[in-house]
């Protein structure tokens, strides 16, 4: 029987901080592995040392969260730092948790990443499901290396974060620390798994055709005019309102995606920063004759559709559930801002008093239905796992 219990600090020490959330998850028995989300603020070397001398022997892995975590004990955030902790254990599951610096490309370092979380399983075979971080900026190239290796694996997951846009966002495993790399926890159970991934966002009927793209990320025209001209066309938006990084608040509740050929998701793909010569930067990569949408939501929706999802999440894994593992995009948290709690709420209803800890992320990875693995911006990747 899966079983899972979450302890959260805001203790300004990162040492005290570790141990007083790790003894808060100790109680679990054949704890295979724990998720870690912390601030920005930790020393992250001496907050991972204690939470591994309070659960010696389990692997750990997670990332810096944007400005806090949520568990069943409401949103938890510190001026000092933050910490949140789910750990998991299940005597018929095991786990192999593996993560590195970026080593050559993003590829190659995805590619030797699932090697050796299949090798630390004691397994030669693909996982059932899988659990990746990585920094924010190559999540896509990363995934191809990993399914070089195991294939299409159903997944979740995050980029690391930081609380101020800047850089200063880490990911990490019980014994790696960096800014730039990834992580994966390769799961292999029978139990039950499932995940929603979405926007939760309204497709409206403004749409174009993206027809030129740099370096996958820069959208430069969108229909053959310059792409920043499109959005301003869709959305009504005054030039002062989304100019440089002012696009990146503005566009939360007015981003864009594309969807999959069957139809099934919509990636959303979030606007980042305006550009003089009226292209802007997305979140997340993007193709040349790709049609590109316009989505919308409001502050209310935001906070809805976390409830909604969890639900959604409920019915789709079919089973008694143990313990959920929620991925809620940073930018989304930005927008909803001093409602936060409102967000915690819902969640917490909707668990029902099943374990769960949500990060907040600068980018999410899942799949809908029998769709491929993607990675998206300002989504929500809810996974569940059977009791």
């Amino acid at each position: 029987m899966l079983n899972a219990k979450t302890g959260t600090s805001v203790n300004a020490s990162p040492e005290l901080a570790g141990k007083e959330a790790a003894a808060a998850v100790k109680a679990v028995e054949d704890a295979k592995v724990a998720f870690v989300y912390s601030g920005v603020q930790y020393d992250t070397k001496a907050l991972l040392g204690a939470v591994s001398k309070e659960l010696p022997g389990v692997p750990l892995i997670g990332n810096t969260s944007f400005t806090g975590v949520i568990t069943d004990q409401g949103f938890v955030t510190g001026d000092d730092g933050f910490v949140g902790i789910m750990a998991m254990g299940d005597a018929d599951m095991t786990v192999g948790v593996a993560g590195s610096p970026k080593e050559g490309d993003a590829r190659t370092t995805g590619h030797k990443v699932a090697v050796e979380a299949m090798k630390n399983a004691g397994k030669d075979c693909a996982p059932d499901y899988f659990f990746m971080v990585a920094s924010p900026g190559e999540e896509e190239f990363y995934l191809k290396g990993i399914t070089e290796v195991i294939g299409r694996v159903p997944m979740f997951g995050g980029s690391a974060a930081d609380n101020t846009i800047t850089g200063e966002w880490v990911l990490y495993t019980s014994d790696m620390v960096t800014p730039d790399g990834v992580a994966v926890a390769f799961f292999y159970t029978d139990k039950a798994f499932a995940d929603v991934y979405t926007g939760a966002y309204k497709e409206t009927e403004k749409a174009g055709i993206i027809t030129k793209v740099e370096d996958y990320r820069k959208i430069c025209e969108i229909d053959g005019v310059p792409a920043l001209e499109k959005y301003m066309e869709w959305t009504g938006a005054k030039k002062e309102e989304i100019e440089g990084g002012n696009l990146l608040g503005y566009s939360v509740t007015a981003p864009v995606g594309v969807k999959d050929p069957l139809g099934d998701l919509i990636a959303i793909r979030h606007p980042q920063s305006a550009n003089e010569d009226m292209t802007f930067n997305i979140g997340n990569n993007a193709a040349v004759g790709t049609a590109m949408i316009l989505m919308e939501g409001s502050v209310d929706q935001l906070i809805s559709s976390t409830g909604e999802t969890l639900e959604k999440l409920k019915t789709k894994l079919g089973k008694e559930p143990g313990a959920y593992m929620l991925v809620h995009c940073g930018g989304r948290r930005a927008g909803i801002g001093d409602r936060i709690d409102e967000v915690a709420k819902a969640l917490k209803d909707a668990a029902g008093g099943v374990p769960f800890i949500t990060e907040f992320t600068f980018g999410e990875f899942g799949y809908e239905d029998d769709g491929r693995n993607t990675c998206g911006g300002l989504m929500l990747s809810f996974a569940g796992f059977e009791k």
